[in-house]
């Protein structure tokens, strides 16, 4: 089954292009598609990839001006590194028990003193017990502030989620697409420029007394560069291309951003297989009745 009517009508998949990595930002283009798919495939990088998060905390000391529920919820937003396909969700997993195993929990602790002088605990100071892979994200998110002699000794326990249950879970910060831009410049174009000193984003330029194109994909869309235009009719006019999406995803670096493109590609195509299944089960059992 495809997911894409438009390339499907050929017998093509949509076309997955363009694909640039830096850091854990992650851009690439998507064709052939409709705008429902883009944005089913952008909901499921956001809520239906798992990560690990801390989800438990049990405290021994607390020493800060916080109370424990509030550091709590401090420790549940810090992204940890989740080593895919190691461990399955709570509800998924088979010990049956409240508190979890081994395959669906990490146990994290935090153990510090300040000395004579106030002392900031960072997220850097959270070990984990079970799997050192699973730490940290980054080690200097502030966590709370230590007086002289204080402090804070915690056990946290962290379980795989999903980004539709809670915002901790998301594997990306964001997640956004925008359709491929269309500019077109008029005949009567007289090369005023107008709109390559208005544009924000540095689209457009001239070049041998004629306006070109300089950056398509940087359009924002926001059709400036017509509000300015002094003819009238404008000599340019923006518009955008639905079969054709950029996508921008920035990952929270729990997972490596193209680890969250593909398995949200591999969740989306299984939920359409099991849709597909529903629909033929449904159509089997009412030409039976």
């Amino acid at each position: 089954m495809s997911l894409c009517p438009h390339r499907a009508y050929l017998g093509l998949p949509p076309l997955l292009e363009n694909v640039k990595i830096e850091g854990n930002v992650l851009t690439f283009s998507l064709s052939g598609i409709i705008p429902a798919l883009a944005n089913s495939l952008r909901r499921t990088m956001l809520a239906e990839v798992p990560t690990l998060a801390i989800h438990e905390v049990m405290f021994f000391e607390n020493d800060s001006p916080m109370h424990d529920e509030i550091i709590a919820h401090r420790l549940g937003l810090i992204p940890l590194i989740t080593p895919m396909g190691r461990y399955v969700p709570k509800d998924e997993c088979d010990c049956g028990s409240e508190l979890g195993c081994p395959k669906c929990r990490v146990s994290l602790y935090l153990d510090v003193t300040a000395s004579d002088y106030p002392r900031v605990v960072y997220s850097g100071d959270l070990r984990s017990r079970d799997d050192p892979e699973v730490r940290p994200v980054s080690n200097s998110i502030p966590i709370t502030k230590l007086p002289p002699h204080g402090k804070l000794r915690l056990e946290a326990y962290a379980r795989l989620g999903y980004g539709r249950e809670h915002a901790k879970w998301q594997p990306v910060g964001t997640a956004i697409y925008k359709f491929q831009p269309i500019i077109c410049i008029k005949e009567h174009c007289n090369a005023c420029g107008e709109c390559v000193k208005n544009c924000p984003k540095s689209v457009l330029g001239i070049s041998n007394n004629h306006l070109e194109i300089i950056d398509l994909e940087a359009c924002s869309l926001c059709k400036f560069c017509m509000e300015v235009c002094p003819l009238d009719p404008p000599a340019i006019s923006i518009s955008h291309d639905r079969s054709k999406a950029l996508f921008r995803v920035e990952s929270t670096g729990s997972l490596p951003p193209k680890e969250i493109l593909v398995e949200a590609i591999r969740i989306l195509k299984e939920k359409s297989s099991k849709l597909l299944e529903e629909i033929e089960v449904s159509t089997i059992e009412k030409k039976g009745e």
